[in-house]
């Protein structure tokens, strides 16, 4: 198999954090899968695949020796050995082994649903994020991810945003301010929120959100250098991106808001830089992955 032609950077400490939530979740108290403890001895070995069973993008693959480790030290038992046949970021199809796992199969079956909740639901974001890649194939616009993301895997959601070839936008509200319509409000206008912002932290990156063109001329004139075009019409959104070029300024342009992977071409050839899409994160389908038992 070929490496991944950059480094994703899997988050670990955020992957094993999940990891012990979900098996606390699943195994209760006790930690007891009172199935498999009942028709298996500790003793018992196995040999499993991790099979696709849909065509796809994966993302993941780090957190399946994590679930069986983690299951290993709570029973007690040895870690199985895992031998992955794919990177995380590649297509595959249905019938591919994406990794074969070989243990004590307590400790297999006992991690079984953990670990594919966890894989198919990553795979399915990278997936989704490959679709819009696609269409952005050949513009000088990529997608980006948001903060719309399940409480708790957002380091792992955007990890898989990575791996279906997308760029992520801020990790939380502490790493880049962003202002909208209630800040605007709040503070009485656009200008007075930037200043305030510009005020108190210095260094922090600034993004305004604007609906106008006169909006963001406001914006760029105060100093921003990334503007969001929020909920524009394609012929509104291209005047705007020709406004703020003609300033001459180094800013970055955003598209949000209503848009599909129909129109997602339309809108990324009027200039923007980037295109927002929080349905990577919150309305993704997963990518169906199963364990099968081969040898027991």
């Amino acid at each position: 198999m070929t490496a991944p032609a950059a480094d994703l950077s899997f988050p670990v400490a955020e992957a094993e954090a999940l990891v012990h939530a979900a098996l606390d979740e699943d195994l209760g108290p006790e930690n007891l899968d009172v199935t498999t403890l009942a028709t298996f001895s500790a003793e018992a070995v196995c040999s499993a695949e991790v099979v696709a069973r849909s065509t796809g993008v994966v993302a993941g693959l780090p957190v399946v020796p994590l679930v069986l480790a983690a299951v290993a030290r709570r029973l007690g038992l040895p870690a199985p050995e895992v031998e992955t046949a794919v990177w995380d970021g590649e297509r595959v199809h249905r019938g591919d082994v994406l990794a074969t796992v070989t243990g004590r199969t307590q400790v297999l079956l006992v991690a079984e649903r953990t670990m594919l909740n966890i894989l198919s639901r990553l795979s399915g974001v990278a997936t989704h994020t490959r679709q819009w890649a696609d269409a952005l194939e050949g513009t000088d616009c990529a997608v980006l991810d948001t903060r719309k993301t399940t409480p708790g895997l957002r380091a792992l959601q955007k990890y898989a945003v990575r791996a279906g070839g997308g760029t992520n936008k801020r990790m939380g509200l502490y790493d880049t301010a962003m202002i909208k319509d209630n800040h605007k409000v709040a503070a009485g206008s656009l200008t007075a929120a930037y200043r305030a912002i510009r005020e108190q932290f210095p260094q922090v990156p600034v993004e305004v959100e604007v609906t106008t063109v006169q909006e963001a001329l406001e914006a760029v004139a105060m100093g921003a250098r990334f503007v969001m075009c929020d909920n524009m019409p394609v012929d509104l959104l291209r005047q705007t991106v020709e406004a703020v070029r003609a300033t001459g300024e180094p800013v970055e342009i955003e598209a949000t808001g209503g848009l599909t992977l129909e129109v997602a071409r339309a809108y990324a050839e009027t200039g923007v830089d980037y295109l927002s899409v929080g349905a990577l994160t919150h309305s993704s389908p997963i990518l169906d992955i199963a364990l099968d038992v081969v040898d027991g």
